[in-house]
């Protein structure tokens, strides 16, 4: 088989919100995490300085904040929000139920054969 399927809801639940998918899916160079994230949950603020990996914050449902860099970064439903891997962020989510995907990668720079073309491979125009 060439693939691998999951279902978010069927992984463990990890800080009351967050599915991280990329252990069942046994992803190799992506991680992503489904955080469906309760009235008034925040996440613990961090970074990733130390695996060098940028992440995109997709907000697929509801409104919430960002805070990166100490900077608030309102979003609302279809927002993509790009974070690197030095700026501590921080999801804060308001009154109503949000839900995120979560993508992370090393940066193009940890590309082994130096060419950076594999974040962009697979994606058609």
């Amino acid at each position: 088989m060439s693939y691998r399927k999951v279902n978010y809801e069927e992984v463990d639940q990890v800080s009351s919100a967050m599915h991280f998918l990329s252990d069942p899916l046994e992803t190799e160079r992506v991680g992503v995490t489904v955080a469906r994230c309760d009235p008034g949950w925040n996440s613990k603020p961090h970074d990733h300085t130390d695996n060098d990996h940028e992440e995109v914050y997709v907000l697929i449902e509801g409104e919430a904040t960002v805070i990166v860099d100490d900077d608030p970064v309102s979003m609302e439903t279809g927002d993509a929000l790009w974070i690197p891997p030095e700026s501590t962020r921080q999801i804060r989510n308001g009154d109503e139920e949000s839900a995120f995907v979560l993508v992370s990668a090393p940066s193009i720079g940890d590309d082994e054969d130096g060419d950076g073309d594999w974040l962009l491979s697979g994606f058609a125009g």
